[in-house]
C-alpha cells in the first residue's frame, strides 16, 4: 500500500490535527509568522484542510490537517483521512491535536488513504508515511488495513477474473501463506460428497460450482466462518434486469470478507480453531439451469421449493452450514450479500446482523462502535417462521408477500445450523460515492466489527 507506517520521526514533518475551534487557541502558541502564514491561506481548520507551513529560523516545515467540528466528523468515517489523501508525499509524524481513544481508528483511516483498485491502471507513485502515536500498535493496525485492502480487491475484480477457480486461487494463496490447510470440492463431487444444493445453483455455468475448506489452529475454540460466493448472480432463470446485473460481480462479497477476517486473525495468531467454509458459484442461464418450482435437496436433507432462482445465495450457503454444524463449532458466522431488503432496512452503511445470543449481539454492536464499523441487530422473529413453510417442500427460499425479506432469509439459514451459536450478517460489501479513504467500490462492512468482538465472542 503506498501509505505506510514509518519507525523514526526524527526527519518526520510534524502534522497538528486541528478542529476549527481549537485553532485560535493553536495558534496562540505558535510565532506571528505562523498565523500570519494561516492567515494568508484561509486554513480554518475546516475538515479535509491541509497546509504546510515553511520553515523559518529555527523552526521546520509544518503541516496542518484540519478536523473540522464533533458535528462533520460524527458524519464521516476516518474523518482525519480526508486530509491525509491530500498531502504530499513524505514521512508525518503526529506532533499535537489526535484525540487518543480514536487513533487507532485514525491511523487505519490513514494506511487505507493509499488504497486505489489499479490492477488494470498506472498505478501511482505517490507515497506518504505516517509515524504512529506511541499508543497505537502499528502491526496491528497494518493487518487490519491490508485485510480490508484485500476484501476490496476481491470484491472489486470483475468476474471476468473473479469466477469460482480464481475466488478459489485467492483463499489457497492466504492459506499457503500462514501455513492453513486447505481443499476444495469441486463439480459432480458436490453430489457424491452430499452438497446438491451448491450444485444445482452453480451447474449451468462454465466454470464447475466448488466448496471452499479452509482450516487453521490446533487450539482453542473453533470458530467457522462462512461466506457467500456467488462470482457472478444473472438471477438464473429469473434472469435480473440489466439495471440490476451491473454490481453482481460484487455477490462474493461475503466470501471476501470472511477471508478478510480470517486473514486478521491468522494474521494476529488468535489462539482459535479456525475454518472458513465457501461455496463458489456463478448463477447462470444455460440449458441446465435450475428452474423456479423445482423442489430440491439439501445435505440436511431438508427439501427446498425453488420460488425464485434468483435467490441462490441461501440454497448456498445452506449446504455449507450443514456442513460447518457436522464439525460442532462453538460459532458460526456467515456473511452474504443477502437481500436488498437489508438494505432497505438499514442502508448501505450499516451491516444487519441475527443472532439468538444477547450477549454476542451487544459484543457485535459494542465492538462496531469502538472501530466505527456500525452494526445494527435485526430479529429472527419466530412469527415470521411459517413465511417460508411452503405446501409442497419443507421450506421456500423466496416468499411471497414482498415484507421482512432479510428477516426469512436469516430464518431459513438458521434452519441448517445445530449444535453452535449462530451469527448471520445481510452485507453489501459496496460504497456507492467516494469518501475519504473509503473510494468508490467494494469496501468491508461488518469484518472489523467481528474481529474486534472475537474475544468476547469466544472468551479468548
Amino acid at each position: 500500500m503506498p501509505y505506510t507506517f514509518a519507525e523514526d520521526a526524527q526527519d518526520a514533518i510534524d502534522l497538528h490535527i486541528i478542529a476549527s475551534q481549537s485553532l485560535d487557541d493553536w495558534l496562540a502558541s505558535q510565532d506571528a509568522a505562523v498565523g500570519e502564514w494561516v492567515r494568508q491561506n484561509d486554513f480554518s481548520g475546516n475538515l479535509g484542510q491541509t497546509l504546510l507551513v515553511p520553515a523559518s529560523g529555527d523552526r521546520n516545515i509544518i503541516a496542518l490537517a484540519g478536523y473540522g467540528t464533533a458535528f462533520k466528523r460524527a458524519r464521516t468515517h476516518f474523518p482525519l483521512a480526508s486530509a491525509a489523501s491530500k498531502l504530499p508525499s513524505g514521512t508525518y509524524h503526529i506532533a499535537s491535536g489526535l484525540p487518543e481513544d480514536v487513533a487507532e481508528t485514525e491511523c487505519l483511516g490513514w494506511l487505507l488513504s493509499g488504497y486505489k483498485f489499479d490492477r488494470y491502471k498506472q498505478k501511482s507513485d505517490k507515497t506518504v508515511s505516517l509515524v504512529p502515536p506511541q499508543a497505537v500498535d502499528p502491526d496491528k493496525v497494518t493487518i487490519m488495513a491490508e485485510a480490508e485492502a484485500m476484501i476490496r480487491d476481491l470484491v472489486n475484480t470483475p468476474a471476468s477474473d473473479m469466477s469460482p477457480v480464481d475466488l478459489a486461487s485467492a483463499a489457497a494463496e492466504l492459506a499457503e501463506a500462514h501455513g492453513a490447510e486447505f481443499s476444495t470440492i469441486v463439480g459432480d463431487d458436490l453430489l457424491d460428497q452430499n452438497f446438491p444444493l451448491i450444485h444445482t445453483v452453480g451447474r449451468a455455468s462454465a466454470t464447475p460450482p466448488r466448496l471452499i475448506d479452509m482450516r487453521w489452529g490446533q487450539n482453542g475454540p473453533k470458530l467457522t466462518l462462512v461466506g457467500k460466493g456467488v462470482c457472478f448472480d444473472t438471477g438464473g432463470l429469473n434472469l435480473k434486469p440489466g439495471s440490476s446485473m451491473g454490481l453482481m460481480k460484487k455477490d462474493m462479497g461475503g466470501a471476501a470478507h470472511v477471508l478478510g477476517i480470517a486473514r486478521m486473525i491468522m494474521a494476529m495468531k488468535l489462539p482459535v480453531q479456525l475454518r472458513v467454509l465457501i461455496p463458489a458459484v456463478e448463477n447462470s442461464v444455460s440449458s441446465a439451469s435450475f428452474r423456479p418450482g423445482d423442489i430440491l435437496d439439501s445435505r440436511k436433507g431438508l427439501t427446498v421449493e425453488n420460488n425464485n432462482t434468483d435467490a441462490e445465495g441461501r440454497l448456498v450457503l445452506a449446504d455449507a452450514l450443514a456442513l460447518a454444524s457436522e464439525d460442532k463449532p462453538d460459532l458460526i458466522l456467515s456473511m452474504a450479500t443477502l437481500t436488498g431488503a437489508a438494505r432497505v432496512a438499514v442502508g448501505s452503511d450499516i451491516a444487519p446482523y441475527y443472532t439468538d445470543d444477547d450477549d454476542d449481539a451487544q459484543a457485535l454492536f459494542a465492538s462496531g462502535a469502538r472501530v466505527d464499523d456500525p452494526v445494527w441487530r435485526l430479529p429472527f422473529h419466530e412469527g415470521y417462521e411459517t413465511k417460508i413453510e411452503p405446501e409442497n417442500a419443507d421450506l421456500d427460499n423466496a416468499p411471497s408477500g414482498g415484507f421482512a425479506g432479510s428477516i426469512t432469509a436469516a430464518l431459513f439459514l438458521r434452519r441448517f445450523v445445530s449444535n453452535a451459536r449462530y451469527v448471520h450478517f445481510d452485507i453489501f460489501a459496496w460504497q456507492s460515492a467516494n469518501a475519504p479513504a473509503r473510494p468508490r467500490g467494494g469496501v468491508g462492512t461488518g469484518a472489523r466489527a467481528v474481529f474486534g468482538a472475537l474475544p468476547t465472542l469466544l472468551k479468548l
